[in-house]
């Protein structure tokens, strides 16, 4: 069973992408080291998977074919402060720049899982980005054994914090890791398109039995 908590719509205040054939998103890839964004990353541009990364702070670009449009994803990898009472920080140039959020932690590391509840914090305290959608991603799915956060607990804060959720294993599967950059990417679309009567969305919860990565027979 896997989880997926969807964000309520907020009001954009980007341009309405219209017509226009070419969409271009900026998506910012967080959290605390060790729990796969860089593998996560890899994953989606590559579809292989690389366990093992140095510190290194990177954005990356890729261009494909989503329903007849062309959309080029900037993806920044970054590396933020970990230890102290920094840990968690986002830099005023990151929440500048991106379009939208990918908080990773590893369900193995309850401190990482600590390190994105502070980041939601640090969002959702920046006016100026209330617009940008956030995904929190728990990775490592695969490691059930050692498991230290549960999948309720990240779930409970994705509602708290009116973000997406998903529980996933870059290690495992590439369909997992692209079904959260086309949430993310459909959640960027929405900010950028008026909105028509009244505000106030309720978030939606929805259940979803999948396996990542094998084909439906159905």
């Amino acid at each position: 069973m896997v989880v997926q908590v969807t964000p309520r719509l907020r009001h954009g205040t980007k341009a309405m992408e219209g017509r226009e054939q070419k969409v271009e998103a900026n998506i910012l890839l967080l959290g605390a080291e060790n729990v796969g964004k860089s593998a996560l990353t890899v994953r989606f541009l590559t579809r292989r998977f690389i366990g093992e990364y140095g510190d290194i702070e990177s954005i990356y670009s890729h261009s494909d074919k989503i329903d007849g449009r062309e959309i080029c994803f900037n993806i920044w990898d970054s590396l933020c402060p970990q230890n102290g009472e920094d840990a968690g920080h986002i830099s005023d140039r990151h929440l500048e720049w991106t379009d939208g959020f990918i908080l990773v932690y590893s369900i193995c590391d309850r401190a990482s899982f600590n390190v994105v509840r502070r980041q939601v914090q640090c969002i959702r305290q920046a006016k100026s980005k209330l617009s940008a959608p956030v995904i929190i991603v728990g990775n490592k799915r695969d490691l059930q054994h050692r498991r230290a956060v549960s999948s309720e607990e990240g779930r409970l804060l994705a509602l708290s914090a009116d973000c997406g959720f998903f529980e996933i294993s870059a290690a495992e599967t590439y369909h997992g890791v692209l079904v959260v950059f086309h949430e993310l990417l459909d959640l960027i679309r929405e900010t950028r398109t008026p909105k028509k009567g009244a505000a106030g969305f309720r978030g939606i919860v929805r259940s979803m039995s999948a396996v990542f990565g094998r084909k439906r027979t159905e």
